[in-house]
């Protein structure tokens, strides 16, 4: 067992780049989502509210594989002329979904800013948009960020989907070694190495949330 890691690594690693890649276009786009959705989940609009709302209930409630399908099979067949690539496909329905639970960070961090900081704002004449800008996202921002770095170790993890639609990426690979070494010793080396590829791309992620959790927690406890 563990005799083949020459063979068996480089092969698994071919697929790193696309992993990568979905990673942060997902990201990319999770994030632009969450702070759009998020804030419209605050928006003063009733309408604007609830569009937010079905957009964040409908990707936190249903299958992020099932929605990678319908992006890839479904939508093309629906939308004439439409060409989604699996490189879209795979990031778009990564970056909705965990962008609609990123969303609910936004919102919960908006929220959580002290009334007093609001009615201080407009006690200056300061418009909505000013007050959001200017004392109500920077305070926020800084309660987002442990949300987000913890989203975007998930979001990691959920990139190992994308096989599923023939996206080339480290468990696509490992797939493919797996269905040419049917012994047992042989599948277990493959999927270990699987294990620690991902913990080892996973590593930073967490490092740098327990870091930005210590930064929150310390202005926190100064404030």
């Amino acid at each position: 067992m563990f005799s083949n890691f020459g063979t068996f690594v480089p092969f698994i690693l071919q697929g790193l780049t696309t992993t990568v890649m979905v990673f942060l276009y997902g990201a990319l786009i999770a994030y632009s989502i969450a702070i759009v959705a998020g804030l419209m989940r605050t928006s003063q609009y009733g309408v604007v509210r609830s569009i937010a709302a079905v957009f964040v209930e409908l990707f936190r409630g249903t299958s992020l594989l099932v929605q990678m399908f319908f992006l890839y099979y479904a939508l093309p067949q629906l939308i004439d002329g439409l060409n989604m690539s699996l490189m879209l496909a795979g990031s778009l329905a990564v970056g909705l979904n965990y962008g609609a639970y990123a969303s609910e960070v936004v919102r919960g961090a908006i929220n959580s800013i002290h009334v007093g900081q609001t009615e201080a704002a407009i006690s200056l004449n300061m418009t909505r948009f000013q007050r959001l800008r200017l004392v109500i996202l920077p305070q926020a921002f800084r309660l987002m960020l442990p949300g987000f770095g913890n989203n975007a170790i998930e979001l990691l993890k959920g990139t190992s989907l994308v096989y599923f639609i023939g996206l080339a990426d480290l468990t696509f690979n490992a797939n493919v070694l797996r269905g040419s070494n049917t012994a047992i010793s042989s599948q277990v080396e493959i999927y270990t190495y699987l294990l620690f590829a991902y913990f080892l791309l996973a590593l930073p992620l967490i490092f740098l949330a327990r870091y930005l959790e210590k930064r929150v927690s310390k202005g926190v406890s100064t404030s």
